[in-house]
């Protein structure tokens, strides 16, 4: 959820509660963990005295049916914080006692009670269950206590609702539409990505022949479109001294997601694995040369796979890896500067996400929590100088954008582009991050105008974030079935009989040599089963080639979703195919 002001959100809350509610009197003894509202829907983490299935789902709705039917009052209700203990021990709530433990101390201890049933809980809620009635629980799924592996596994259920039945019709369609569209599935059918998590380990992807030549046709066009807009492409390695991200302050933000350190005992001195390519960056600058004023905006990009030790429980096929290739970006600038590059940076990520087909995004402006002591980096000048920076760059190139507090990077705030694939969600593309704290934890200098020495502005920004992922997106917004440019496989030549072979290689050699991805299907196969075998694995063209194809010299063409084309000189064909990449 974005926020507490979302008007589903009480409604969300409310029904959490509710099945907590009901999971509570179908099974007593159950302990409650935390249950909030999320997009889309809600979850509780229960640790249950028996286990449960997905086929116990259907009960515990009805149980929720019949709770709501009571239109039972939802009351708040205020306990200091002896008595709020003393409410938990009685009950023999253990995750509720850890949490009223680890609230501040003047921190108001709420509860909301629903009958003679209660949780303690923020809010907001609605005033009563009966308001409770498009809903439906999705699926189980397993959840450690504070999302620590070091905790007990705990019983997650999901559930949605909403306020009316038309929009809970709605959104179970979209659900099973995502489900034919799961790229781990249509990954698995065209061959071009799988796990071993027995052998390699969890979260870190292999890629079959195809899924390469996506990635490598995904990183090509970035790459080609980057060096048309300036950008410089870098190379920085795999592995970085500890020591750097400790200057930089991604030790203390982000060492929970570093993989162990490697330890050079000759030298002592401790290696990480790369998570993040922003201080090699900087470190590269440095480097390079003192820079003038002149030398600025300097752009370095880099394809590089970084390494982040996500949650087991937190890893979902291509979208949540552990080995992950960005496309990112550091732009070394004057504060002068940020108003063009965010400018710029805004025309070329434009441009990429039109190609893919995404034309449908949103701006957040991604800001600095309030909370004293938090993740963010504390220099209150340069976040403001940062934030106005942003603002102005946003609102210079008539961008529309709305707020997320708490939502920056621990260094600067963000302009996020939350684009919607054809199901309709909601998916962070591409980022641009404004940021004055670490080009100065670093060192990094050049030389002004006037003689003196100052600090650039680093501009972060990714157009993809992550090839992984933005692949995984890509795979469900075609269910795989790619626009031609994009395609692993860009046509198949199926030959009718072994007496065609020769004449489908001198055709593939010709459309290789004009930069086309093709393949020979040379089975001794019924040439019908060859078409739907190609139609399945979604290849954009096929040409079929019998006796009187290779007597007259052309090929039979047939196109992915519109069928027979006809036969085609194969010059003819080839200009088509090159124009439609083009277009």
């Amino acid at each position: 959820m974005e926020n507490s002001h979302d008007r589903y959100y009480a409604l969300r809350h409310s029904a959490a509660h509710l099945m907590a509610q009901a999971v509570g009197e179908l099974y007593p003894g159950v302990q409650y963990a935390i249950g909030p509202p999320i997009e889309d829907g809600f979850y509780y983490d229960f640790d249950f005295p028996i286990p449960i299935h997905e086929e116990d789902l259907p009960r515990i709705e009805e149980k929720m049916r019949e709770i709501a039917g009571r239109k039972l009052p939802i009351v708040r209700k205020e306990l200091d914080r002896e008595a709020a203990l003393a409410l938990c021990t009685a009950k023999n709530q253990s995750y509720k006692i850890q949490l009223i433990n680890d609230l501040p101390k003047d921190e108001v201890i709420s509860f909301y009670d629903q009958g003679d049933w209660g949780d303690l809980c923020r809010g907001p809620h609605i005033s009563d269950t009966g308001a409770i009635r498009h809903f439906k629980l999705l699926s189980i799924a397993g959840a450690y206590w504070r999302g620590s592996e070091k905790n007990k596994m705990l019983t997650r259920i999901y559930g949605t609702v909403w306020e009316t039945q038309e929009e809970l019709d709605a959104y179970l369609s979209r659900l099973e539409e995502a489900k034919k569209r799961d790229h781990r599935k249509i990954g698995k059918e065209l061959g071009l990505f799988l796990f071993a998590p027995e052998d390699v380990g969890q979260g870190i992807p292999l890629f079959l022949p195809k899924g390469e030549i996506l990635r490598h046709t995904m990183e090509n066009y970035v790459r080609e479109v980057q060096t048309r807009y300036g950008y410089q492409h870098v190379w920085t390695g795999h592995i970085v001294r500890e020591d750097l991200y400790k200057k930089s302050g991604h030790y203390d933000n982000y060492a929970d997601v570093m993989f162990p350190p490697m330890t050079d005992e000759e030298d002592e001195v401790k290696f990480r694995l790369k998570p993040m390519n922003c201080p090699s960056h900087m470190t590269l600058y440095n480097l390079s040369g003192l820079k003038s004023y002149r030398d600025l905006p300097l752009r370095f990009a880099e394809f590089a796979t970084l390494y982040r030790y996500e949650k087991s429980g937190e890893l979902t096929g291509l979208t949540r890896v552990r080995s992950l290739t960005q496309d990112d970006c550091h732009i070394f600038c004057t504060e002068d500067q940020v108003e063009s590059e965010f400018g710029l940076a805004l025309t070329l990520i434009h441009e990429v996400l039109n190609r893919y087909g995404f034309k449908d995004y949103r701006v957040r402006l991604s800001l600095r929590g309030e909370e004293p002591g938090g993740k963010y980096v504390a220099d209150d000048d340069k976040w403001n100088r940062a934030t106005a920076a942003l603002r102005r760059s946003l609102e210079a190139n008539g961008v529309e954008y709305y707020e997320a507090p708490g939502e920056a990077a621990f260094y600067g705030p963000k302009a996020d582009f939350q684009t919607k694939d054809v199901i309709g969600r909601e998916w962070t593309a591409s980022t641009i991050q404004v940021d004055f704290i670490q080009p100065a934890r670093l060192g990094c200098t050049y030389i002004a105008e006037d003689g003196t020495e100052r600090t650039p502005v680093v501009i972060h920004r990714a157009v993809t974030g992550s090839t992984e992922r933005f692949m995984g997106l890509l795979i469900e917004q075609y269910a795989g079935a790619f626009p031609l440019w994009l395609a692993p496989v860009q046509a198949i030549l199926l030959p009718i009989a072994d007496a065609q072979l020769d004449y489908a290689k001198k055709i593939a050699e010709a459309m290789r040599s004009n930069g086309l991805r093709v393949d020979i299907d040379s089975r001794s196969e019924r040439v019908g089963k060859k078409i739907a075998e190609a139609e399945t694995q979604k290849i954009p063209y096929m040409l079929v080639m019998g006796k009187r194809d290779v007597e007259a010299d052309v090929v039979s063409v047939r196109k992915r979703g519109t069928g027979d084309l006809g036969a085609m000189k194969l010059e003819t064909l080839m200009e088509n195919l090159l124009n439609e990449i083009k277009d």
